[in-house]
């Protein structure tokens, strides 16, 4: 009966450590797009096909920088040599997750509508009707518990 119990009481506590949503990047472009996870270390690039390509790792606090960027090219080498990034970063801070988009070395998507939605209906989303980053802050907070998506070339 003890080890039963055990058993139920591990079952309990198991879904609250996998109750973090997911960062995701989703590619609706007619194009191949790279994607790095970029914090204290690098990972990838993960080249994300047209049309179906995603990326989606789970909202995770960085050792030592803290917060984590999903920074998108359309170069496969783009990280490296300079190419415009649209830059998806994320901070999870206890149950919340703030998150926001940003472009370095140029509007790598110009003319391609740009989308960063939480799952959770009630969270602020960030668009970019064209592609490029509108004035003012693009910071947006909202539970941690759901994903936020980076669709690029929304619909």
């Amino acid at each position: 009966m003890l080890a039963k119990r055990s058993i139920l009481a591990l079952a309990t506590v198991a879904p609250l450590a996998s109750a973090l949503g997911k960062a995701r990047v989703v590619n609706n472009c007619d194009e191949t797009v790279h994607v790095w996870s970029v914090g204290s270390q690098v990972e990838g690039p993960y080249g994300l096909s047209p049309k179906v390509g995603y990326y989606a790792e789970e909202f995770r606090k960085d050792p030592v920088t803290g917060g984590k960027a999903l920074k998108v090219t359309r170069n496969a080498d783009g990280l490296y040599t300079g190419a415009p990034q649209t830059v998806f970063a994320y901070n999870l801070d206890g149950d919340k997750i703030w998150y926001d988009l940003s472009d370095v070395f140029g509007d790598a998507f110009v003319g391609k509508k740009l989308v960063v939605a939480s799952a959770e209906q009630t969270c602020p989303s960030i668009i970019w009707p064209t592609g490029v980053p509108p004035a003012g802050s693009q910071v947006k907070v909202c539970t941690a518990n759901q994903d936020v998506v980076f669709t690029l070339c929304a619909n």
